[in-house]
């Protein structure tokens, strides 16, 4: 009688961890898609702060979602300029505003951008031992890339928090190092 409890109790505890790993694995964000990549007509793909263009014929994971939010977010810090002229191409969505680099502003990818439900929010960025207050001003867009409207550059990552210099600035990060930097953050 022993053996059959024991054995039942090893089948319900083997059912209890099987239902949460495939709970955890449907939080996970993963690729909707891919875009193939086409060459950019010449000087259309602006390649400020080393961004890439898109190359032909390369498919690129396009993605509808990002990982979930939590008071503590992991992410890709990224490099952008949202001035007229610079390599975030149009006005902001937010608000169809350009943005000083000078300024504290990000683009969240699009899962985290949310149908723009965080414009003109603050997040708060943590990385290189500092932190820094910075407002969402546009998306990151990761569901399309390789045209005009993006300035023939790839989707985004779904973890990309792209920052003007003003962020990298305030973290402390020599400028030699910006591009990219593992950071955290959450809704301020």
């Amino acid at each position: 009688m022993k053996k059959q409890v024991c054995s039942s109790a090893l089948f319900v505890s083997f059912l209890f961890l099987a239902t949460l790993c495939l709970s955890i694995e449907a939080q996970t964000c993963k690729p909707s898609g891919n875009i193939r990549g086409r060459k950019p007509p010449p000087n259309q793909c602006n390649q400020e702060n080393d961004s890439d263009c898109c190359a032909d014929g390369k498919l690129y994971p396009i993605f509808k979602c990002s990982p979930g939010v939590t008071g503590r977010t992991k992410a890709t810090l990224t490099l952008n300029s949202f001035e007229k002229g610079g390599d975030g191409g149009a006005p902001s969505e937010c608000d169809n505003h350009y943005h000083s680099d000078d300024t504290p502003v990000v683009a969240l990818s699009t899962g985290w951008y949310n149908h723009g439900n965080r414009c003109l929010n603050f997040i708060n960025i943590h990385g290189n031992g500092k932190s820094v207050k910075a407002m969402v001003v546009d998306e990151c867009d990761s569901t399309m890339g390789c045209d005009s409207d993006h300035d023939y550059q790839p989707p985004c990552a779904n973890n990309i928090v792209d920052a003007s210099k003003a962020v990298w600035k305030a973290l402390g990060v020599p400028e030699s190092d910006w591009g990219g930097m593992d950071i955290y953050w959450s809704d301020a």
